[in-house]
């Protein structure tokens, strides 16, 4: 994955983002920038930092969906966060660094999932014999060959049972974990580093939880914590999480453009906004962090910010920040025909997924292309009558025209039901004439 050319990556993201190309090109080449980094030797590596990139488009035209497809693609480390949630230092709020703790542990946990997914066999084989072992009595020490035989004959049959779920139903003893964890949220790294100590203590003294009877099925997935924690070198882990975060971490820093202070309105802004950019400023520039996984760099961590920018311009945020973000990219406004093309073509698009879900109760959505078309042209016409949310706006009007029909689902069942104009026409047609109703309803 991470070997894809740029042209590779925005082929994967057409299946799932319709439109916005220059913003696709944009990422795909950023992203690709840091393979061809990986590729020089290492003094020249240093010297070549990431392009952060700016987006610049109202709310709903696909800005976070385009940066999370392309992290959970390459399997990066990624986290959205919102701008306007952090406070400058000395104001209560989440100090900007608990970004990069919170990419940490989005790290570790990418990591010890493709380590546990590599080392499935191992896992199972540890489950599976931990299971019959507590199923089958241990023989007493000293017993006879013929004793030991006939008990391998026996754990052999019970293998041949667990493998066929013949035993998911039986009963057994397990150790519940027990695993003592603090909130970060919004705590200054001293705090975290005294609350991690206290983990470590309670964690030394009561490290088993409670043991507790609980079927075979459901002692699978407890023990499949402890064999990863068996199996697995939890100090390589951190390792590999660390340096997933430094070579490849990507930040969704949304809602930027509420931290920007403009020159007409700056009486009536908020004292901090101009410090949590300064606060932010050392981040993206580059520095390091304590986390649970060590210290991190950022100077190699990609940072997109995104903001649509109507009350104030990307010029209004401090010069040194402006800087750091040196790849502009405006996303286009959505008109009806791409807003027709996001029901339709996505590889889960809304109507795959409300088809889907009827499917569930029996009930086949059938939607006509003349309805298709009305739904889009009446999403169109709320987002320009009221506030412009973009896509979104489909999954408003979908939920009022479908609302009869999967409150009334049963009764559908073995039907096919056929959603054509005239009906998108009774349920959304009359709201959205009326100003005032399409901002209360749609």
């Amino acid at each position: 994955m991470e070997n894809l050319t740029p042209k590779e990556i925005v082929e994967h993201l057409d299946r799932y983002v319709i439109g916005q190309d220059d913003a696709k090109r944009t990422i795909a080449v950023a992203l690709r920038n840091r393979y061809r980094r990986m590729q020089l030797d290492e003094e020249m590596q240093q010297d070549v930092t990431p392009k952060n990139i700016l987006m610049i488009g109202s709310t709903g035209v696909g800005k976070t969906e385009i940066a999370r497809r392309l992290a959970n693609m390459m399997k990066l480390p990624f986290i959205k966060v919102e701008a306007s949630k952090y406070t400058e230092v000395g104001f209560v709020g989440r100090d900007v660094e608990s970004m990069i703790r919170d990419l940490a542990t989005t790290s570790l946990s990418i990591v010890r999932d493709e380590m546990n997914e590599k080392n499935q066999e191992k896992i199972e084989n540890y489950i599976e014999n931990m299971i019959i072992e507590k199923l089958l009595p241990p023989l007493p020490a000293g017993a006879s060959e013929q004793k030991q035989a006939e008990y391998d004959a026996s754990f052999a049959r019970m293998q041949e049972k667990y493998a066929k779920g013949e035993l998911d139903h039986l009963m057994v003893k397990v150790t519940m974990p027990n695993n003592p964890e603090f909130p970060e949220e919004g705590l200054p790294p001293q705090m975290i580093q005294v609350q991690e100590s206290i983990v470590k203590v309670l964690g030394g003294m009561g490290k088993k939880g409670p043991e507790k009877e609980i079927t075979v099925k459901e002692a699978k997935k407890v023990l499949a914590q402890e064999a990863s924690e068996k199996l697995l070198d939890e100090e390589q882990l951190k390792s590999l999480a660390k340096e997933k975060v430094e070579k490849g971490g990507i930040v969704f820093l949304d809602e930027v453009d509420k931290i920007a202070v403009s020159a007409s309105g700056q009486s009536r802004q908020d004292p901090s906004k101009e410090g949590v950019q300064r606060d932010l400023l050392p981040i993206v520039e580059g520095s390091t962090v304590q986390t649970k996984l060590g210290m991190i760099k950022t100077d190699h961590i990609l940072f997109i910010a995104a903001g649509a920018f109507h009350l104030s311009k990307p010029s209004d945020l401090i010069p040194e920040l402006q800087g750091r973000f040196p790849l502009r990219v405006e996303l286009d406004s959505l008109d009806e025909e791409t807003l027709y093309r996001i029901l339709t073509e996505p590889k889960n698009s809304l109507i795959k997924q409300y088809q889907a879900l009827m499917k569930v109760e029996d009930v086949d959505l059938v939607f006509e292309e003349e309805a298709l078309h009305a739904i889009a042209h009446y999403s169109l016409l709320a987002n320009e009558k009221t506030e412009d949310i973009g896509a979104r706006r489909l999954h408003t009007v979908m939920e009022k025209i479908l609302e009869d029909i999967s409150y009334l689902a049963d009764e559908y069942a073995g039907e096919n039901v056929i959603i054509d104009k005239e009906l998108v026409d009774s349920k959304i047609g009359k709201v959205v004439e009326d100003e005032d109703t399409t901002r209360y309803i749609l």
